[in-house]
């Protein structure tokens, strides 16, 4: 009984805006169910999304993703400092550890949430649960290699998980070793994952397939690769364990919730550091 007066009572609070404004997340709580997505790749970086449940992802470079909001926010992933020739200023930026080409010890202070993946106190993870209200930004912390420290830094990288418009879109930052049964856990299944594919600096080729496979991912998108060889020997293996590839040269593209693909897709993005919208 008072367990059912608890219940009624916080029903009966008036909500907050964060949860007015942004979908339940059904990255952990319903880990079993079956979201989709509908993409398409035309529309560029500043041009009005259609409609709430539409999220835009734009490939800057390296680990370096734009993902931007129906309702205008604009977060950055691994942000090094420079995203190209525009004046426009992040909302969020997401940063890891393992190489300056993941972080800047020098961002913009008009920055409003700088999201360092690792923790000032060695050793202690980030634990970031941001909630802008249309986003949730969270991490998951993971170890990075390191010469010195018996060989890792513990919490050393973050993987980044956005909720957004109802899907779960995470980011594995520069990976070093599979998650354990736990991190899994707290990730939950993603939509859409960022995967780094360099096959050495990060996992293994063999390792990230298998990572993919257990986040459930529906659409995996390639980073982290240095060459177009590189990239081909991920595409290659990813075929062979049945994904449909998808490689026709755009930048961006746009995800909605809508219907999984029939597969797991490779939906290849390439980069391209972001210019000043013409409506700016």
């Amino acid at each position: 009984m008072l367990r059912l007066f608890a219940t009624c009572l916080l029903l009966a609070l008036p909500f907050t805006a964060a949860a007015q404004d942004r979908r339940p997340s059904h990255c952990i709580a319903i880990a079993d169910a079956a979201p989709g997505l509908e993409y398409i790749q035309k529309a560029a970086y500043g041009t009005p999304l259609p409609d709430e449940f539409t999220t835009r992802i734009h490939f800057i470079d390296h680990a370096m993703f734009l993902i931007e909001t129906h309702g205008g926010l604009r977060l950055v992933t691994d942000y090094s400092g420079f995203i190209g020739a525009t004046p426009m200023i992040p909302d969020v930026v997401t940063m890891n550890r393992a190489h300056t080409t993941h972080f800047t010890d020098f961002p913009d202070p008009a920055i409003p949430h700088v999201l360092r993946g690792w923790s000032e106190t060695r050793g202690m993870s980030a634990d970031h649960h941001l909630d802008l209200g249309e986003v949730l930004v969270r991490s998951v912390s993971t170890d990075i290699r390191n010469r010195f420290d018996n060989g890792r830094i513990e919490n050393g990288n973050s993987v980044f998980v956005f909720e957004v418009g109802g899907l779960c879109i995470g980011h594995l930052g520069h990976l070093h070793h599979e998650p354990n049964a736990a991190q899994y856990a707290a990730i939950g299944r993603l939509d859409v994952v960022m995967a780094p594919i360099d096959g050495g600096f990060t996992v293994p080729l063999e390792t990230m397939t298998a990572i993919v496979a257990r986040l459930r991912s529906s659409l995996v998108i390639p980073m982290h690769w240095f060459s177009l060889s590189s990239l081909d020997r991920f595409l290659e293996g990813m075929a062979a364990e049945g994904f449909v590839i998808e490689r026709d040269g755009a930048h961006s593209m746009e995800v909605s919730l809508r219907n999984l693909p029939s597969q797991p897709t490779v939906r290849v993005l390439m980069p391209q550091w972001l210019n000043a919208p013409t409506n700016d």
